[in-house]
């Protein structure tokens, strides 16, 4: 399908799948001329219709707590914007079908920002949005992630494993089959993967950084062994065992898996 020019959207229409699922198969393949002019007019399309639903409307405003100073509860909430959610012109995005994770932003954002003014927007593939449309706090939530992968380098140690922990809990997978023993975590964006992969290293934990597909790997016991101890998952987030390409067919926790993975090691592994 993609080879005939439909869109990530057009073909998770078309079949159902989660774009994650999607991107998964189709992230090798070129675009052709037609799907590039096709992405091009929608991009366009999107781009006047923001504008014509804003011209003669007044933006929503309200006052809302801006803190300074970083600490661990700041870090994981700023973190997940940064990787399953996304800042646009006018909201603050969020993005998961674990609702732990959900619930935790919600708590979070009224915690941190003293903000409780959300919609929640549920998909066909039980995918959650959760939303903040306020202009005001899109830049004040911009410039405090982009601030947040500069000051997490040198954060203290609480914070920066409530950093990497966000990460695999958004982007995160345990890959158990048969010799096979690895957790995996995808970002498009290959800056925050290396920017992942040096604060591992912080924890002595060794992982390899394949920017063709877009992935962090973290092998072998010793490294699995410390992520697990150091940062591992957090309690209730789950893997989405529907999904057609599901090893475990049920939404387990990932740090059941995880521990799974480790005692795989104690076993001897069927040919």
């Amino acid at each position: 399908m993609r080879k005939d020019g439909l869109t990530l959207t057009e073909i998770k229409n078309k079949t159902g799948l989660s774009k994650t699922t999607i991107f998964h198969h189709i992230k090798s393949i070129s675009k052709s001329g037609t799907l590039k002019r096709k992405l091009k007019v929608i991009s366009q399309t999107t781009q006047k219709r923001v504008a014509e639903s804003r011209r003669g409307k007044s933006v929503k405003k309200y006052k809302f707590i801006k803190p300074e100073k970083w600490n661990s509860d700041f870090v994981n909430l700023a973190s997940h914007f940064l990787f399953d959610g996304a800042i646009t012109m006018s909201s603050c995005l969020y993005y998961n079908r674990n609702n732990v994770l959900i619930d935790n932003m919600i708590i979070k954002i009224k915690k941190i920002l003293g903000v409780d003014d959300y919609k929640i927007y549920r998909d066909r593939n039980n995918v959650t949005r959760l939303a903040y449309h306020n202009v005001e706090l899109v830049v004040f939530m911009r410039n405090k992630t982009t601030e947040l992968l500069n000051y997490i380098y040198s954060a203290p140690k609480i914070e920066k494993i409530t950093f990497l922990r966000s990460f695999f809990d958004d982007e995160g997978s345990v890959d158990l089959r048969g010799a096979v023993r690895r957790v995996r975590g995808y970002q498009h964006n290959n800056k925050i993967l290396f920017l992942v992969q040096k604060l591992l290293k912080d924890f002595q934990i060794a992982s390899k950084v394949d920017t063709r597909f877009h992935e962090i790997i973290i092998g072998r016991r010793d490294n699995i062994k410390r992520f697990a101890k150091e940062i591992n998952f957090t309690k209730g987030v789950r893997v989405n065992g529907k999904r057609s390409n599901s090893v475990w067919k049920k939404s387990l926790e990932k740090k059941t898996i995880l521990a799974k993975l480790l005692s795989s090691y104690a076993q001897p592994i069927k040919p």
